[in-house]
Parts: C-alpha cells; structure tokens; sequence
C-alpha cells in the first residue's frame, strides 16, 4: 500500500514518499519518514518491508560513507546504485531483503540522475519512476505531464498531480506525503503535504 514516486528535471531530481506505518489493516503512524538522505548529494526513497527498508537503507548509507572515508572522494551516484544493486542481488541468492528503492542523485559531471532498484535486484537508470499501488496512478500522470526540461516548480506541480490522483483514486490511499530534492546545493527536504496530522491516543 506504499507510494513512491520520482523524476529527473532540468538539473535536479525529486522523490516524493508516503509517511504512514502501517500493518495489517492498523495505522501506528503517519509522519514516517521513507526518503533517506544518503550523502550530501544522494536521496534514497524506500519501500517494502519496515525491518528490511531500514536496515538496508542504513546499511547502504553507511557503506557510502565508509567508502567517502577510505578513499577521500565520495561514489557517484551511478556507483552507489551500483553498489546497491550487488547487494541486492547478493542478499537475494542468502537472506533477500523485500525492499525497493527509487535513488536520486546529482554529480558535477552528469548531473541530476535517478535509479530504479527492485527487490530482485534490478537496476535501471530511469527518468521517472515509482513502487507501490501508487505506481498505478503516478506513472500514468507522469506519462501524461511529464518533460525531462521541467523547471522545479513544474516538477512540483506534477508531484502534487499525482499526490491528488492517488488519494482520489486508491481506496487505501497514504494522507501524508513527503518530497525531497537534489541538485548542485545538494539533497534536503522540500515540502511535506499532510492532510492528516500525526496519529495520538485519545485521552477517555
């Protein structure tokens, strides 16, 4: 019932992830954050599995980190992707991890760059993707709206497109969304767009 969805702009890169936790038919809450910042200039949005989505994540972003430490010099993001996709592949043939992963990134060199990662380990270079019963409706309006010379405020204006097809149409839509961005001043947090606040206990 996860929502992930991403694009590749004129210099950027945007990944929008739902922020509900939830199993079986309960909601425990709805500001989980599901887009981590790998690096200065990487984003990794996740779904799957609560154990296996962070662990993995965390465990690609330490690695990342531990590679910037040895060798001086961080990995480009079509490395990190490719790291990623190994140990993937790896974990699949041992103990898989039921994660996917949409990873954007910007380099000096290539610029603004998004990779699609399933839990079977494939990988591929995409310029707009996305995982979950989401992926029905926002691929779909992505076809339908997308430019790959979009300014960010196009770029937004599409995400919110597809934020409002999916609560509209899934029966079982996520109310929260978060959406991050990369580009050359790096990866941060963009806009959350809550309809819904934080799940609390009522006081009886």
């Amino acid at each position: 019932m996860e929502c992930v969805f991403g694009l590749v702009g004129n210099g950027f890169a945007i990944v929008a992830a739902d922020t509900s936790a939830v199993h079986s038919i309960l909601l425990h809450k709805n500001n989980e954050d599901k887009i981590m910042v790998l690096d200065s200039h990487k984003l990794v949005a996740a779904s799957g599995e609560p154990g296996d989505r962070v662990q993995f994540t965390e465990y690609v972003q330490k690695n990342v980190s531990l590679y910037k430490f040895r060798n001086g010099i961080p990995l480009t993001t079509a490395a990190a992707a490719n790291f990623t996709r190994g140990e993937l592949a790896t974990a699949l043939r041992k103990n898989p991890y039921s994660v996917n992963i949409l990873m954007a990134g910007y380099d000096d060199e290539s610029g603004a760059s998004l990779y699609y990662i399933d839990y079977i380990a494939t990988l591929h270079k995409v310029d707009k993707g996305a995982f979950g019963y989401g992926s029905y409706f926002s691929l779909s309006t992505m076809d339908r709206h997308y430019r790959s010379d979009m300014s960010v405020e196009e770029a937004i204006e599409l995400v919110d497109k597809c934020i409002l097809e999916i609560r509209s149409r899934l029966v079982v839509a996520p109310p929260n969304f978060v959406i991050k961005i990369v580009d050359k001043d790096g990866a941060r947090d963009y806009a959350w767009r809550q309809s819904v606040k934080d799940v609390t206990t009522a006081v009886v």
